[in-house]
């Protein structure tokens, strides 16, 4: 089986519309001003967590309080990082990043994974 990246080709496809179709409801959540992040706001309360999957570059320009920074190239190696932790919300500049982390992280048994999307909303649910 050819492996692209992180995933295999045979599910490549299947991920990056899941990918997209995360993108495209948080931007209509946020065109409608509707927005459902009780999920993220009672992860955070119950200590998940708060992982920003930018560059260390990007990181150090701000990001959530508290959060540790693991870039999305660095996930396969830093797997042990995740281990007993009740739940993990991860995020980035505009969501497609945290999407792949979040299906990476569940593919290798780490749930639940939450897609804070970018980082100013994870900051603003805390």
């Amino acid at each position: 089986m050819l492996r692209t990246g992180y995933y295999t080709q045979t599910n490549f496809a299947t991920q990056t519309e899941t990918i997209k179709t995360d993108i495209k409801m948080g931007f209509f959540s946020s065109m409608t001003g509707q927005s459902d992040n009780a999920a993220l706001k009672q992860a955070i309360k119950d200590g998940a967590m708060l992982v920003d999957v930018r560059t260390p570059e990007e990181f150090a320009m701000g990001s959530v309080t508290g959060a540790v920074n693991i870039p999305l190239d660095t996930l396969p190696a830093q797997l042990a990082r995740f281990a007993g932790q009740k739940s993990i919300v991860v995020f980035c500049r505009s969501g497609a990043r945290s999407g792949q982390a979040k299906i990476f992280l569940e593919q290798h048994g780490y749930k639940p994974v939450i897609n804070g999307g970018m980082w100013q909303s994870v900051q603003a649910a805390m």
